[in-house]
């Protein structure tokens, strides 16, 4: 009587196990594919309408790999490193979200264009969540949805893109800022800094 037990019993374990698994796929598909609300790209902003001086200052994929990497561990509170921009010929965004306790890797390819205001637009070109193929659109929801950003960067899935307003970030010194050149693959990367007057008290 034992062995029909053991048997019974096994079956039962196994048959529940499998329906949670299928369970949670089926609610993270869901969480997935439900859609977010409509992006608002902020309104442009031009640093020329502030008065005061105006600086170029260069900078290389290097340096701008430390700013930048620096800014997210902070704004993520990221103290594993578990996210990390990398600065090559394009803009590359690798990270993990979790889920239903697991980590599912998380890779972005973005091409940069400079906008006529000095904002920045990343353009994804290569993308991929765990080994789910998604469109990019798709993806772009889940990341918006799981990943904390700064008012000035909106990511916008049904245009797929990432807008980042470069003119409207909070620095502590009240300069202003605007990408003039933003070519990667030369390593040509130049910003306008602009120094309002009231900030020198003129």
């Amino acid at each position: 009587m034992d062995e029909p037990r053991k048997k019974t019993t096994w079956k039962i374990l196994f048959l529940s196990i499998a329906g949670m698994n299928v369970f949670l796929l089926f609610l993270f598909l869901i969480l997935l594919l439900w859609p977010v609300s409509d992006s608002e790209i902020p309104e442009k902003e031009f640093i020329e309408e502030v008065s005061g001086a105006e600086f170029t200052v260069h900078s290389s994929k290097q340096n701008l790999n430390e700013l930048v990497n620096g800014y997210v561990d902070k704004l993520l509170k990221d103290k594993e490193d578990k996210y990390s921009v990398d600065f090559d010929d394009d803009v590359h965004l690798m990270g993990s979200i979790e889920a239903f306790q697991t980590d599912i890797p998380i890779a972005i390819t973005l091409e940069p264009s400079v906008q006529e205001n000095g904002d920045l637009v990343l353009r994804p070109t290569v993308m991929s969540l765990g080994l789910l193929h998604l469109p990019k659109k798709k993806i772009l929801e889940y990341v918006k949805k799981k990943l904390p950003t700064p008012e000035w960067v909106e990511i916008d899935p049904k245009n797929q893109l990432i807008y980042i307003a470069v003119t409207q970030m909070e620095v502590k010194s009240n300069f202003k800022v605007k990408v003039q050149q933003f070519d990667l693959k030369n390593d040509k990367i130049y910003f306008r800094i602009k120094v309002p007057n009231k900030t020198l008290g003129l």
